[in-house]
């Protein structure tokens, strides 16, 4: 048997684009002489759905296209995953499920039985859970068929839930030679290789192949990085489908496999995945441009780099708007960088709408010093006229802030907070820092100015301005975000892990819960950690839990 893996890239509601995606794939199978070709979870209407499940007309339509899919199914056998309505008893009235189609026909479906509702996730609240398994008798094979979830919990990765069931164990019995996932699995900093673990230790247990087709690309925050897996039945990786791109994987299950190593630059990923999250963001929404204020700093440096690869240089333009605290060195950095990266820039000073914001206001500020509202002032300036430039032009606004200032607030509201899509801001500071080294390497050139990476961090707001003045050293501020954020480590564990004094450690987490009404305010986040503060992470606004 000889299997097309269709790793392809579902917009979110676009039934009738993804199933001439699914169609394609389908003419593309029987152009290679495959019998069999499985798509990813959800591939009709794409993942994650959400709340558009609650629209009956968009079930009705994933109905009328599965019926055009059934019929093109002739000499083919296709899995292609779906949602579909629970007609049985039970709380949800709908169902992830794996429509199976065999030569015009539908051979039935299989139901998702486990089903997350943690970070990312919130299937339980949309679905019920499946119940039965089967063998499906096809070209002479006896063929699993699982969902995404139902093979994770198997291998021990699940470490937010306990499911009653495990739908690998119960295949055991009906003695399968193949299992076949679809799987819609999030991309997530230095853990592509993952999905070979659970797919090896599901093949050990069945003592049968296992094929994985993953979704790739990015819909809304949210990044798919391919990487499908196929692993021969002693759990070794011996195809592997292309990461961030899409694929058609062919699977010959008579053909001997040799083992393959499983190689990747974390960097490189963590790039390529910022990149796809920018470019779909732009794409499924249909924009081309976007605008940035282009600091001097290594924040805006990054973003706009990741732009200009994802949506081509001439797309993006980079606004310097110097203040009378903008360093000379900022103001020669930012026109630098625009240059080696061959975006438009503009420059707007903002000296005078400052002054006159100050003489509008000194009446009412009753003869106080000059404080954080002076320097915000500025930031909400730039944000006023970044906005203004997406709403005359079409640009899509990037905002520039990393995770460490998104975490403590040092950020400002309606300023550097505006925009459409935060591109790093669930990037640490110090992988900042790396991933403009890693480019410079990579690129062979000074793209990002070296006196850019080496000057010490600063908003420049007020005179001779760095952020230690403000916060600590960054490598703290990361270590307590990875031990509270990411891991749940109580205060005691943090201060012991990383030799951090139990005082300061409270003193960033209560900064932590402190900025949370700042966050809900900011724009969209691609996730690319273990825990982001875009989507995937609930907390209350208003607590006393510290």
């Amino acid at each position: 048997m000889k299997i097309l893996v269709a790793q392809r890239n579902p917009i979110v509601g676009d039934i009738d684009g993804n199933t001439a995606k699914i169609l394609e794939s389908m003419d593309q199978a029987r152009a290679k002489g495959v019998d069999l070709v499985m798509f990813g979870e959800l591939m009709l209407c794409g993942y994650p759905p959400e709340d558009l499940v609650y629209h009956s007309t968009f079930i009705d339509s994933m109905e009328l296209y599965l019926e055009r899919i059934v019929k093109a199914s002739k000499g083919l056998t296709v899995v292609v995953g779906l949602i579909r309505r629970n007609i049985e008893e039970g709380e949800k009235h709908l169902l992830n499920s794996a429509a199976v189609l065999h030569d015009g026909h539908l051979l039935g479906f299989q139901d998702k039985w486990l089903l997350p509702t943690y970070d990312v996730f919130e299937e339980r609240r949309y679905f019920e859970p499946g119940t039965k398994t089967r063998i499906w008798e096809i070209g002479g094979k006896r063929i699993g068929l699982i969902i995404c979830e139902d093979i994770w919990q198997h291998a021990g990765y699940v470490g937010y839930t306990r499911y009653g069931r495990d739908p690998v164990q119960a295949l055991v019995e009906h003695k399968p030679d193949i299992l076949l996932n679809i799987s819609a699995s999030p991309y997530q900093f230095q853990k592509p290789d993952v999905r070979v673990n659970v797919c090896a230790k599901a093949a050990k247990t069945l003592q049968c192949p296992v094929v994985m087709c993953c979704q790739v690309g990015a819909n809304g925050q949210i990044i798919f990085d391919g990487y499908s897996v196929y692993v021969n039945k002693k759990g070794e990786l011996c195809q592997l489908g292309k990461g961030f791109a899409e694929d058609a994987m062919v699977v010959d299950l008579e053909a001997e496999a040799c083992p393959v190593p499983f190689e990747y630059e974390p960097m490189s990923n963590l790039l390529s995945a910022l990149e796809l999250g920018v470019k779909d963001y732009f794409l499924k929404l249909g924009f081309k441009k976007a605008c940035l204020g282009l600091s001097g700093g290594i924040d805006s440096a990054l973003v706009a780099y990741i732009a200009a690869k994802a949506l081509g240089p001439e797309n993006v333009l980079g606004i310097s708007m110097p203040s009378c605290f903008t360093t000379s060195q900022s103001q020669k950095d930012s026109p630098q960088l625009a240059k080696n990266l061959g975006i438009d820039f503009l420059e707007i000073p903002i000296k005078e709408p400052f002054d006159t914001f100050l003489h509008l206001l000194e009446p009412h500020f009753g003869g106080k010093e000059c404080d954080i509202t002076e320097e915000n002032l500025q930031a909400r300036i730039r944000g006023i006229l970044l906005m203004a430039m997406s709403n005359k032009h079409g640009y899509i606004v990037l905002s520039t802030g990393n995770k460490s200032e998104v975490a403590l607030g040092y950020s400002t509201l309606y300023g550097d907070m505006c925009g459409g899509l935060g591109v790093i801001g669930d990037v640490t500071k110090t992988r900042v820092y790396d991933l403009c080294r890693h480019i410079n390497k990579i690129e062979k050139r000074e793209v990002i100015p070296d006196s850019i990476i080496i000057k010490p961090p600063s908003a420049e707001l007020r005179a001779d301005q760095i952020d230690l003045d403000s916060l600590p050293e960054y490598g703290v501020i990361d270590n307590v975000l990875e031990g509270y954020v990411e891991n749940y480590l109580s205060i005691d564990e943090i201060a012991e892990k990383y030799k951090i004094p139990q005082e300061l450690v409270l003193e960033l987490v209560q900064k932590i819960h402190s900025a949370e009404y700042k966050r809900r305010q900011g724009p969209p986040i691609i996730r690319v950690s273990k825990k982001s503060f875009g989507v995937g992470r609930r907390y209350p606004i208003v607590q006393k839990w510290l």
